[in-house]
């Protein structure tokens, strides 16, 4: 694995592909050096001074790993102070932007690309044929096949969330062997045990919390995969941000694209949103976060580590 650049730019709006390049670039870096820093910051984690205390000589040599992600929503200020730094970076520190690809905060983007930045274009498919096309590739960057309408009929079993459909080819290629086809998927996703990922989901940011560790209990003794259900929160979590506190001016078939929900789901959206403050949101997506990677390998326990997750969200709901 070649080491990242000293900066590198990821620009595009799928999730999914943004967590991965991200993660490629920390991966290559703790190749060079197990024990790198890593800083992973969004913007309401960036005042005045931090960008020069994680940028700073180490006296020890150390290199680090800084991560600004939605570098398009910096205040004006602060986007100043990240593009003098791109100017002369550190030779220290590997920084990754992560931008949307908008025309909001477009000087600082240009300006990572006028600094040599490496590029990463994260555009996620939008049709079906591209969606297909993605399950076959993660099948192939698996090492494994999976037949044409076998990909398809995954993703009309999952839908167009494209971290759930890579969810549901890890479950598929961890759980079957040689190439799948259509039969495997239908006897994995024939939609009860898939459903009731979504019911956890669905009752953990409701604050019902006794429901919640049922499902979740019932959907890992039906051998749902931890990473769905991880993701069916995930869902659920970014949902309600989107619906708890609106932009002015979006209309609703632009705020069902935001929360990646069909227009009809938003009513469902609003009233689970009762309750919930960008505090409470901000936590709940830290514990996702975290949850992810101890699914992942970090963690020995993933069904504790969900378990503890729907605690947390359950809690984060009314938080000030």
């Amino acid at each position: 694995m070649p080491a990242p650049a000293l900066i590198t730019l990821i620009v595009g709006d799928e999730e999914l592909l943004v967590d991965r390049a991200v993660a490629a670039v920390v991966a290559s870096a703790r190749e060079e050096d197990p024990e790198v820093d890593v800083h992973d910051l969004v913007p309401s984690q960036v005042g005045p001074t931090t960008l020069v205390e994680v940028t700073s000589p180490s006296l020890f040599g150390d290199r680090r790993v800084v991560v600004l992600r939605s570098s398009q929503d910096l205040v004006k200020d602060l986007a100043a102070t990240v593009t003098d730094y791109l100017g002369s970076p550190a030779d220290d520190v590997f920084m990754v932007l992560t931008h949307a690809g908008g025309a909001k905060g477009k000087a600082l983007l240009q300006a990572a690309v006028k600094a040599g930045a490496r590029r990463v274009d994260c555009k996620g498919p939008t049709k079906g044929p591209e969606r297909v096309a993605f399950v076959k590739g993660e099948f192939s960057s698996a090492g494994r096949q999976i037949t044409g309408d076998a990909a398809q009929a995954l993703v009309d079993a999952v839908g167009t969330e494209l971290r759930e459909i890579a969810a549901a080819c890890t479950q598929l290629i961890a759980d079957t062997e040689g190439r799948v086809d259509a039969a495997a998927v239908a006897r994995y996703h024939s939609g009860r045990a898939e459903a009731s990922g979504f019911t956890v989901a669905d009752r953990a940011v409701e604050g019902r919390l006794p429901e919640a560790l049922e499902q979740l209990r019932w959907s890992l003794a039906v051998g749902t995969a931890p990473v769905l259900i991880n993701s069916a929160l995930a869902g659920a979590v970014r949902g309600i941000a989107v619906a708890a506190q609106p932009p002015r001016g979006v209309n609703e078939a632009e705020l069902a694209k935001r929360a990646k929900v069909p227009p009809w789901k938003l009513r469902t959206l609003r009233q689970q949103a009762r309750g919930w403050s960008a505090a409470g949101v901000t936590r709940a997506m830290a514990v996702i976060a975290e949850t992810d990677a101890l699914i992942k390998g970090a963690g020995r326990d993933p069904e504790y580590a969900l378990e503890r997750a729907v605690i947390e969200i359950a809690r984060a709901r009314g938080t000030r």
